[in-house]
């Protein structure tokens, strides 16, 4: 297991106000040390997702943090991204990884799937991520356990990521097994996503 202190990689609200958010992420992303940041509408409007994405790339490029896209694979190129997340679909990694070149992030989220994860790496992703890591109302009920992370920190060099409903005692847990907590509606929900973040990640510090 790494005794590192896990990187911290931010993940959109799935809907955007681009009369506030830019500025609720810039502050965000001025207070605290984020290594990826993940744009993940659930919107399908291309129009919403282009400009969108354009207002996120400038705010993220100028902190030097580099900005993925979930799914939507042809909008990398579109709007200069650096990679994509992929939700599903674990079978097209390789095929992405010959077009998309060894530059661009490829990520994949497998749910509880150990398996999948094995898979995606094998694929060519640059990480996988599991969750969601704490009990949540939507879904399946399906969460992704301690042992998951601590297995996979011992056995296998891809970096992983712990996703979905962490709270202050998921993030202390999983501190010494994982690579990346990656955080959204935990501190957007909040008024000071900033204050929020703080005290979700206070265990790190």
């Amino acid at each position: 297991m790494s005794a590192d202190i896990p990187q911290l990689y931010l993940i959109t609200p799935p809907v955007i106000d681009l009369a506030v958010f830019p500025d609720r992420l810039a502050r965000v992303l001025d207070g605290a040390e984020i290594a990826c940041l993940r744009l993940a509408l659930a919107s399908q409007d291309e129009d919403a997702i282009l400009r969108t994405g354009d207002a996120l790339r400038e705010i993220a490029h100028a902190r030097d943090i580099p900005l993925v896209i979930a799914d939507h694979v042809l909008m990398v190129e579109r709007l200069g991204l650096d990679g994509v997340h992929l939700q599903g679909g674990h079978t097209r990694i390789r095929k992405l990884r010959e077009s998309m070149g060894q530059d661009a992030i490829i990520g994949a989220y497998c749910g509880s799937l150990r398996h999948d994860g094995i898979t995606a790496g094998e694929a060519g992703a640059d990480y996988v991520s599991f969750g969601p890591v704490g009990a949540q109302a939507l879904g399946d009920g399906q969460v992704a356990p301690r042992d998951l992370f601590e297995w996979w920190s011992e056995m296998i060099e891809l970096p992983v990521v712990a996703e979905g409903a962490l709270s202050r005692d998921l993030v202390g847990s999983l501190a010494p097994v994982v690579d990346f907590l990656a955080i959204g509606e935990e501190i957007w929900s909040q008024e000071d996503p900033l204050a929020a973040l703080r005290e979700l990640t206070e265990a790190l510090r």
